[in-house]
């Protein structure tokens, strides 16, 4: 499903965290097990830049939770925030059981291709560092910079019950107060963030329907929450072991989906991440604040001295 982009513009609130000036929205085709489908992505900085950033989001959010940063990337970088299928933007899977990791990265092969780039950087939050983090490992990989953001080739299942415990879920909001409530109850382990920045990621994080407003993400992601019990932690060390080029690997000093010890093992093994971590913050850092953005900033362009 294809929400427009004029449908959004109707709820937002008159006073918007950040112009839309130098963003501009595209979609690409790519092709599933199923068929086609299209995947929507916005874009900052100069079109012609073929220093390139691809931005990706987590399991339920969407490309709009980087404007900030990717603002104040625009003038070093061209700027690529693709809503992963299923979320934001992009069309809904007819086969459900299509949503998965294999599928994400392909898709994102064929954005790279569409941006006429041979190589990228990358900054990933949870499942977006995940989708990273898989490409990165390959042969041949276009990824030449990985920021992961709160997440590692090790997910404890603790997290991923407690993930299980909201998505899918679709209250109806009546207003968007209401919703944004709800947003701070469940982003609580975001950490402290401005009241306009609550309000920015709610609006970007619903939809309208009859009788309020929704999530902007197909409810069909939270299946497999739902259909089994989650008993064991999930591994991808291989693929993070394969990675040769340069990983920021953050972490949010209260998350319970990157522990301590395995954050702590990536500065240790295959590419030996660089680690930032901050403190009061759980699952995870939104990459708003002048402290988180600097320490991505200062990685991507090459500075030793993280500003934190």
């Amino acid at each position: 499903m294809f929400i427009p982009g004029f449908l959004r513009r109707l709820f937002k609130p008159a006073t918007p965290l950040c112009t839309d000036f130098g963003m501009r929205e595209h979609s690409v085709q790519c092709m599933g097990p199923h068929g086609l489908h299209r995947m929507a992505y916005t874009e900052w900085g100069d079109p012609g830049n073929q220093k390139v950033l691809l931005c990706v989001h987590g399991l339920t959010r969407n490309a709009r939770d980087f404007d900030i940063l990717a603002q104040a990337l625009s003038n070093d970088y061209r700027v690529v925030c693709p809503d992963v299928v299923g979320r934001g933007n992009s069309d809904w899977l007819r086969v459900k059981s299509d949503y998965t990791f294999p599928l994400y990265v392909s898709d994102m092969v064929t954005l790279i291709a569409r941006l006429g780039v041979q190589h990228v950087d990358w900054v990933g939050t949870s499942m977006g560092g995940v989708i990273g983090m898989l490409l990165a490992g390959q042969p041949h990989t276009p990824v030449r910079q990985l920021v992961l953001n709160d997440v590692g080739p090790l997910i404890t299942a603790e997290s991923l019950r407690r993930i299980g415990q909201y998505i899918g879920k679709f209250p109806v909001f009546p207003t968007l107060d209401a919703a944004e409530k709800y947003m701070r109850q469940i982003g609580a382990s975001f950490g402290s963030l401005a009241d306009e920045q609550w309000q920015h990621l709610t609006r970007y994080s619903m939809r309208p329907v009859e009788k309020g407003y929704t999530f902007i993400y197909d409810p069909s992601l939270g299946d497999p929450f739902q259909m089994m019990p989650i008993l064991l932690n999930v591994e991808t060390w291989d693929s993070f072991d394969h990675i040769r080029y340069p990983v920021l690997a953050i972490r949010g000093a209260e998350s319970d989906l990157l522990r301590r010890e395995t954050w702590l093992e990536m500065g240790k093994r295959g590419p030996k991440a660089k680690l930032v971590e901050f403190p009061g913050i759980g699952h995870a850092p939104m990459l708003m604040s002048e402290n988180q953005i600097a320490a991505v900033r200062d990685f991507l362009l090459g500075s030793r001295a993280f500003s934190i």
